[in-house]
């Protein structure tokens, strides 16, 4: 049967003249194996000796002693939450196993009785909230653990403490009411109800729970000396949690510091940096809200996209957090050094700010923290802790916690900020250095073969006046055609580096796409009259809604790709166009062949400048290898996207891009 009601309550009401102290767990401790000792090293006889652990693993430590204590008196209990294999025996002292979820699981109990001598200590666990435990490590939490009760030489609580827990073990074990009625009768403990009634009588006793009672029968047991000793302990105990805490507090501090060295090393990812810090520092501080944000001296305002949230808080996430308005942001940033409101409902800048005053009621902020983030005088961003129910002020330490972590943010976010660019400008070198070399391959081709194809033309007419009219025909046509083909490596020059420089100039009009497709259409057939084509079929409907695009322009994207698709497609196969609506004020299009199709890892470079899909030197099917990259300028020009899908080689190319819709 479980009783609820803790002992010391019970032992409290029934003495009431008793007052409860606060005891740490080290002294506890001391108290106890004082106590065991005293029957270990005492002469008397049979002593009755009870214990109650809160759970079994607590008893393990002790066990032995117990059992030591056992073969000096049959009068021995040990009461514990079970947990493995804790059970009702008696072996070489009685053992009884209550529920977890007994009132006696919280408390800590050690009662001796013997003829010359008797001592207790009724105590019960206070739960102490501890901020930040996980950081304390559980060596502090354990010497942080803190009972309230009594300890004293007293005999009457003693015997009190004795009946009470007697009764209790009768509860749990009613085969050992015989034993334990012969222990009522050799120690002279009353019943409970007869207890009660001593009690009540004896009310106006002066206090006893220190154990200066003139009835104890050995006074030497609890002198001023022991008094003392006891104080000394306690004040000890104090002590050592306080350096225990100051420890944690450093070295909960070099830890974040070191966590955000490491984020930094492994990772040159800004937002993989600030994502630990603001989920670690809000974490540490216990804060109901942790922002971090990149934001530079000249920012009107911010998005809010890392945070940490405490329990209460309510998200800021993807809010618009204005700063020019917002005083508290530019004083830090104007001085360069943190700014702490501990209590915001008492600030005057606060009060008096109408925008400020807001703020805080909007977001419940009771107390502000703001730390700028620099790095050799420039600001790179802003950490801000917010607390939204209380107003007990963070610690010095703490505080100097987060200046910490914002330098090493900054030195962090530099130098992430300079391997992008390092990274960017590598970049743009690799890009420069392919151009370069395409470049140079193509014009070696494409300009120096074409002119000595001209230049052996010409002077074959030139030496021979009397050559054939059919030969001259011939002559005349090879040197025009290359003069044609270096025509248009020219001119796609100077279109992509038109379009890349922005001096384009659009001339933006309502479009039929229809209309424009018949014009590409007729534009590439005129151009390739000397071969034949596969099969072009156009399927766009008239009902589609007029484009908003360059006429001019949008008939050249869709001859270079009507041109490009019927290239690489055999006359046996096919090419559609199509197009679509897709809902979000763009029309779809879609150029698809059955040809030789593009390989997987080619799709993301089909649009870069000088891309052959055979290679640079490689011209079994002509062309610049510019066609694809001035569709795409284009087409970004009015604002649509372009991509192209392949299932592999030799199955065939779909070609999309979009035109918004006026």
């Amino acid at each position: 049967m479980i009783v609820p009601i803790s002992l010391l309550a019970e032992l409290l009401q029934a003495l009431p003249q008793l007052r409860a102290q606060i005891y740490f767990k080290s002294s506890m401790t001391a108290l106890s194996h004082a106590m065991e000792d005293l029957v270990l090293a005492g002469s008397d006889d049979e002593p009755l000796v009870i214990a109650s652990f809160q759970r079994e693993r607590f008893y393990r430590q002790e066990a032995h002693r117990y059992r030591r204590i056992a073969s000096r008196s049959s009068q021995v209990y040990v009461l514990a939450a079970p947990e493995t294999d804790f059970k009702n025996a008696s072996e070489c002292h009685e053992t009884v196993a209550f529920a977890p979820d007994d009132g006696l699981s919280k408390e800590w109990h050690l009662v001796v009785l013997g003829q010359n001598y008797s001592t207790c200590l009724i105590c019960q666990e206070k739960i102490v909230p501890i901020d930040n435990q996980d950081d304390r490590g559980p060596l502090l939490m354990d010497q942080a653990r803190r009972f309230e009760g009594i300890w004293t030489f007293d005999r009457e609580v003693s015997s009190k403490a004795a009946a009470l827990l007697l009764d209790r073990i009768v509860n749990y074990r009613p085969e050992l009411a015989e034993k334990i009625d012969r222990a009522r009768t050799t120690y002279k403990l009353k019943t409970p109800k007869k207890t009660r009634k001593s009690a009540a009588s004896k009310a106006t006793k002066p206090d006893i729970s220190r154990g200066k009672n003139s009835k104890i029968p050995n006074p030497k047991l609890s002198d001023a000396f022991t008094e003392r000793l006891v104080t000394y302990l306690q004040a000890g105990q104090h002590k050592l949690l306080k350096a225990y805490a100051a420890i944690a507090a450093q070295e909960r501090k070099e830890r974040l510091v070191n966590l955000i060295t490491t984020a930094m090393r492994q990772s040159l990812n800004p937002q993989e940096i600030v994502e630990v810090a603001v989920q670690e520092l809000g974490t540490a501080l216990s804060a109901s809200r942790c922002l971090i944000y990149r934001c530079k001296a000249t920012d009107v305002a911010v998005k809010i996209d890392r945070e940490f949230l405490g329990p209460g808080a309510s998200s800021m996430l993807d809010q618009t957090w204005l700063l020019q308005e917002n005083q508290i942001w530019s004083d830090a940033v104007g001085r360069q050094e943190r700014v702490y409101i501990q209590d915001t409902a008492q600030h005057p800048l606060i009060v008096n700010t109408q925008f400020l005053e807001k703020t805080v009621k909007n977001w419940q902020i009771v107390s502000w923290l703001m730390v700028p983030v620099l790095y050799q005088g420039r600001v790179l961003g802003m950490v801000e802790m917010h607390q939204c129910r209380s107003t007990l002020p963070w610690e010095e330490d703490e505080i100097a916690l987060v200046e910490a972590i914002a330098t090493q943010l900054g030195a962090a976010l530099i130098q992430a900020e300079t391997y992008a660019h390092l990274e960017e400008l590598n970049q743009q070198l690799e890009a420069l250095d392919r151009t370069r070399s395409n470049l140079i391959a193509i014009t070696g081709h494409e300009l120096r073969t074409p002119l000595s194809t001209i230049q052996v033309c010409l002077e074959s007419l030139n030496s021979e006046p009397d050559m054939p009219p059919e030969l001259r025909q011939i002559m005349l046509e090879t040197a025009l055609g290359d003069a044609d083909r270096m025509r248009k490596l020219v001119q796609d020059f100077l279109t992509l580096s038109h379009l890349e420089s922005g001096r384009v100039q659009w001339n933006v009009e309502s479009l039929t796409l229809q209309e424009c497709v018949d014009l590409a259409l007729s534009s590439v057939r005129s151009r390739t009259v000397d071969r034949q084509l596969p099969e072009i079929i156009a399927e766009v409907s008239a009902e589609l809604p007029l484009v908003q695009a360059d006429g001019e322009w949008l008939v050249e994207v869709l001859s270079k790709l009507l041109d490009n698709a019927c290239k690489f497609t055999t006359p046996q196969g096919s090419v559609t166009v199509q197009a679509k609506y897709n809902g979000s004020q763009m029309v779809e299009v879609l150029v698809a062949d059955t040809g030789r199709g593009i390989e997987a890892n080619s799709l993301k470079v089909v649009f870069d400048r000088f891309y052959q899909e055979e290679g640079a030197l490689r011209r079994s099917a002509g062309g610049t290898g510019l066609g694809l990259a001035i569709c795409k300028q284009i087409v970004a020009g009015w604002g649509g996207k372009i991509w192209v899908d392949s299932a592999g080689k030799d199955r065939g190319s779909e070609f999309h891009f979009t035109i918004p819709t006026v």
